[in-house]
């Protein structure tokens, strides 16, 4: 079977996609659609920044919002900006 592919948003290229939508809604059946594997991943690495800076709890509805909010800047809007008081890791 050959591997899907999709032309990234994110990326602007065609690349391997997402084995299955991440969600059972319309937002995840575009980001199937449009996003891939590369990206879903730079995605995940940003969104767990997002929770730690900003204290975030994916089980509050509030907080859900706010991270499916991101997420669209991410990948369909001018792209999600980093908290200001973000400093990145230090790469040893």
């Amino acid at each position: 079977m050959a591997e899907r592919k999709v032309f990234c948003a994110k990326l602007h290229k065609e690349l391997p996609g997402l084995d299955e939508p991440p969600f059972d809604n319309e937002l995840g059946r575009k980001v199937y659609d449009s996003v891939s594997r590369d990206a879903w991943h730079m995605w995940m690495e940003h969104c767990k920044m997002l929770l730690n800076e900003y204290r975030l709890n994916p089980a509050r509805k509030e907080d859900q919002a706010a991270i499916v909010k991101q997420m669209e800047q991410f990948f369909f809007g001018e792209g999600a900006a980093l908290p200001k008081e973000y400093v990145p890791p230090i790469q040893k």
